[in-house]
């Protein structure tokens, strides 16, 4: 008996003295994991930078299924935020600062611990190397857990490695897979919307729709305006040699309305056409592929296009209809040059000298504002 009680005192004092060894032990840690990822920079960036994202790859929530996520209002960008709660894991992360195909940073409460994460990308050979660095404080709690698991960083970059791996498996085949429809000559239907147009880089519209959509739909909220279809971009000029165009981001309405003077956002009129459509299934970044190929197909079959403006891009699927890239739909409209119908000729004898009229150019009776 008495030896069962010098074992008992014996483990408890080694308890004791773990413990304090434990508790005294400093709580900062820093896990870093890269990896490259074979995709373009500029699709890695915009797909962890949304949130809506963040269930295709990170490994904490696969590998729970009841896990249950909250999102803010906006999912991507400055503000934007995700919460979690699963059968051994609650938290929350939010997007402090962003610097577009970059960089991003956040804060991030993980089971009562707070950490700053930084996520890096940068073009490397064989696509972007993404690296994912945490930096934090454990309280007492995540120390023994860290004690017992090999450590913080052992335990972190292990998880880290794998949602890269993720990351790098899922972008592999959403953003690789495409295809490009030629639909043929249609009729476009007239269009009431409501606009907000400026001059933008090209290689900003993805960016810069992510900005400008949203508020235009608020704007329609607010002042019970009735929507009607899907988001679309018209460009009215399209120079790939300096990057530049100049583009109206568009959200369809019921009804002409008309918007006070010196608003940003105005009412607009799309008046019918006649258009080459191209569909795009697949990610938005295969767009200059269904340029290419309209422009091939415009080539060999003497179409001539963009007379009124160069080209309108509807987002019939997007990243709010389907989390899958490879799922999304863009429906491509190039207006076609309206045809020229000649009055048929009647000669006119008329001292002996035969005259007729000149061709005339058929003509809408509306004529659009592109």
């Amino acid at each position: 008996m008495r030896i069962i009680k010098y074992l008992f005192l014996l483990f408890l004092l080694s308890l004791v003295a773990l413990t304090i060894y434990i508790a005294t032990q400093k709580g900062n840690f820093t896990v870093k994991s890269s990896k490259v990822i074979n995709s373009p920079k500029a699709t890695v960036f915009g797909y962890v930078n949304d949130y809506k994202n963040w269930q295709k790859f990170s490994s904490w929530i696969i590998s729970d299924k009841d896990i249950k996520l909250s999102y803010s209002p906006t999912t991507t960008g400055n503000g934007s935020t995700l919460a979690w709660e699963g059968n051994s894991d609650i938290g929350n992360i939010e997007t402090i600062y962003t610097k577009g195909n970059d960089s991003i940073v956040q804060k991030m409460e993980y089971n009562g611990t707070s950490s700053d994460v930084f996520l890096s990308f940068k073009d490397t050979v064989g696509g972007t190397k993404v690296t994912w660095k945490s930096v934090g404080k454990m309280d007492f709690m995540l120390k023994v857990n860290s004690f017992f698991s090999g450590g913080t960083q052992n335990k972190l970059s292990k998880v880290y490695d794998k949602c890269l791996a993720n990351l790098d498996k899922t972008l592999d085949f959403e953003n690789t897979t495409f295809n490009v429809k030629i639909n043929g000559i249609v009729q476009k239907l007239e269009t009431f919307y409501l606009k907000e147009s400026f001059t933008s880089k090209i290689s900003n519209i993805t960016r810069n729709a992510n900005v400008v959509f949203p508020k235009i739909i608020t704007f329609c909220k607010q002042n019970n305006i009735p929507m009607n279809g899907r988001p679309f971009i018209i460009y009215h000029t399209y120079d790939t040699i300096n990057d530049l165009t100049k583009v109206s981001f568009c959200i369809p309405i019921k009804e002409q309305i008309f918007t006070s003077e010196g608003s940003e956002i105005l009412a607009g009129k799309l008046v019918a056409f006649e258009a080459l459509k191209t569909s795009l299934t697949g990610n938005y970044t295969y767009k200059n592929k269904a340029l290419a190929k309209t422009t091939e197909y415009t080539t060999n079959k003497h179409i001539l296009t963009g007379t009124t403006f160069s080209h309108l891009e509807i987002f019939t699927i997007g990243k709010n209809e389907s989390l899958s890239p490879s799922k999304w739909l863009t429906d491509i409209y190039f207006p076609i040059k309206p045809k020229v119908i000649p009055k048929p000729y009647r000669k006119v004898v008329r001292d002996s000298t035969v005259t007729a009229p000149a061709p005339a150019t058929h003509k809408s009776q509306e004529e659009s504002e592109f």
